[in-house]
């Protein structure tokens, strides 16, 4: 019996597939579906023909429907930066791959494949719609940083735990949620729209409809035990989340002062780190270990002063960028002030150009309707007032385009000029702070040099010793060829000499290089965004004045579609 019933479903498998999937091959996404498949949805019958001739410009396309095309696997969507729309459903998807890249996407479709995992989402921050429905999901997971989520199926899918429903908490955004179909929907005595209504409470829609208000409060009072524990585990977890932004936080704030991993023995670590020459020589035991840890008190207190002086400047710079952008949001809320009265003032001049225009071009159309000569005393007068409105309008309009024109070049050329002098200041303050650690660098240098000749002295000895008292079975293996060669000795030295001062110099050169880089960076992104503020400003006020413009050229056209809908009234 159950062998029929399996062959039954086959057979029922492979006759929903000849239907759904008629001539379609299994196989993956690729360019040229990509494009067949944005044709056919954007273009029909001789405009598509027509399109196909021209090349299909990717970057361009932000809705793309894939669904009914027995696709396998997810691929080549990195071709499509910036796609807001994807529609996969109704294929044979068994993977959520592939698609990390898509950080605009804000609608998602995957329902009705095969997928059995959520995952590979985290980096779709923009998503909004995310359908699931209908694949073999057995847990809701790895979902709970789509913080901008408002809509969420995943109905007919194998869950049957209320696990993971609570991280649903955590996505500020959700309004709508689909569960049902589950066989966590179906267990008796159970009722999953109230438990996700009590763990849920800001939730709207389920199942697409909406909850009424007085279901929260009961569904509280009946998984009153659950909801306390699910609250205690998000308060422990926000306090988590809390710590490790702080954390986070200030590895961000010394990253940005240039002295992260200075604030305690991680420079003195570094300089041993994959250094064998200086493994071997600490073999020589308590006296070397000793010097090694004057070596690191003396390092340390240097570090220190690195990384407060990384500090105070940072605090300088911070405050250097904080007057610079505050001075260059007032000038352009001030200028935008005085544009906004020029803008009012030509406003309430347009109006009543406007009114009178009309009144004047009502009287000369009701006059033509009557069947009067445009030649008349009257008309003829009419239509000459109305030139002088037009001549008074362009005036207006002219005036007020140079007006703001002349505004924003000022704007952009003191931007321009605050810019260059906050380049030349901010980097003066970066090159004080170099100088200053360098100098540091120099006494951290002459610190390994001074270390290393009382190592030179301290293995000598050792290596004396041992000579004078014949007593080499305590030696270790690796420093043995130093018995006999003097020349050994001061290779291992100079290894290890040569070695820290290299990891210093590395550490040093990183603070230059990343503080150059933090001001030509800093100052290319005001320099950009300046262009790009500069150009949406020309082009709003060009917009606006094309706007008066056509507004003011309609306005026949305006009164006589007025009169005629009169008429038929």
């Amino acid at each position: 019996m159950e062998v029929d019933q399996m062959n039954n479903s086959e057979v029922q498998k492979s006759l929903v597939d000849e239907v759904i999937y008629p001539d379609i091959e299994p196989g993956i996404i690729n360019r040229a579906l990509i494009e067949s498949s944005y044709l056919k949805d954007v273009h029909r019958g001789e405009g598509r023909r027509l399109h196909q001739l021209e090349p299909v410009v990717l970057e361009q396309i932000l809705t793309l429907r894939l669904e009914f095309n027995n696709i396998l696997r997810i691929d080549h969507l990195w071709i499509l930066p910036n796609l807001t729309k994807l529609c996969l459903n109704c294929n044979k998807i068994e993977t959520i791959e592939n698609i990390e890249m898509l950080t605009n996407l804000k609608d998602l479709n995957l329902s009705f494949n095969f997928i059995e995992k959520i995952e590979n989402l985290d980096t779709l921050v923009n998503l909004e719609v995310l359908s699931l429905f209908n694949n073999k999901i057995e847990a809701i997971e790895n979902i709970d940083m789509l913080n901008k989520i408002v809509i969420i199926s995943l109905g007919n899918n194998l869950i049957d735990t209320v696990e993971g429903i609570e991280r649903f908490r955590f996505m500020n955004n959700l309004k709508v949620i689909n569960l049902e179909g589950n066989p966590i929907a179906k267990k008796n005595n159970f009722c999953l729209l109230k438990y996700i209504s009590a763990i849920l409470p800001k939730l709207n829609y389920y199942e697409y409809t909406f909850i009424k208000s007085e279901l929260p409060a009961d569904a509280c009072n009946l998984y009153y035990r659950e909801l306390r524990e699910v609250e205690d585990k998000q308060e422990k977890e926000i306090q988590t989340r809390k710590f490790l932004e702080r954390e986070q936080s200030e590895a961000n704030r010394l990253a940005s002062s240039f002295v992260e991993h200075l604030d305690g023995h991680q420079l003195f670590d570094s300089l041993w780190r994959g250094d064998e020459d200086g493994r071997v020589l600490m073999l020589v035991g308590t006296q070397a270990q000793e010097l090694a840890d004057e070596y690191d008190k003396d390092i340390f207190e240097l570090t220190q002063e690195i990384y407060k002086l990384g500090l105070e400047r940072f605090t300088e710079r911070d405050e250097e960028i904080k007057d610079f952008t505050n001075n260059l949001f007032e000038g352009q809320e001030e200028l935008q002030i005085l544009g906004q009265k020029e803008i009012e003032w030509f406003l309430q001049f347009k109006e009543i150009i406007f009114e009178e225009a009309r009144n004047r071009l009502l009287k000369l159309e009701q006059n033509s309707m009557h069947g009067e000569d445009e030649d008349t005393p009257e008309n003829l007068k009419l239509s000459d007032a109305l030139d002088k409105l037009n001549i008074q309008f362009e005036e207006a309009i002219n005036d007020l385009w140079q007006a703001l024109m002349a505004q924003e070049l000022y704007l952009h050329e003191s931007i321009q000029e605050s810019t260059t002098n906050f380049h030349r200041k901010i980097a003066e303050l970066m090159s004080k702070f170099v100088e200053q650690s360098q100098a540091f660098f120099v006494q951290l240098r002459e610190i390994t040099l001074h270390f290393s000749e009382n190592m030179t002295e301290i293995l000598t000895r050792f290596i004396s010793t041992k000579f004078a008292l014949q007593d080499f079975d305590d030696v270790p293996i690796e420093l043995r060829v130093c018995v006999d060669d003097r020349d050994a000795i001061l290779n291992l030295i100079a290894g290890m000499k040569d070695y820290h001062t290299l990891r210093l110099d590395e550490r040093e050169d990183r603070i230059a290089t990343r503080t150059k880089e933090f001001v030509d960076n800093m100052i290319d992104q005001l320099n950009s965004n300046e262009v790009e503020r500069h150009r949406s400003k020309i082009l709003e006020i060009n917009f606006f004045v094309e706007m008066m413009t056509d507004a003011m050229t309609s306005l026949p056209h305006d009164v006589r579609d007025e009169l005629m809908a009169e008429d038929y009234v």
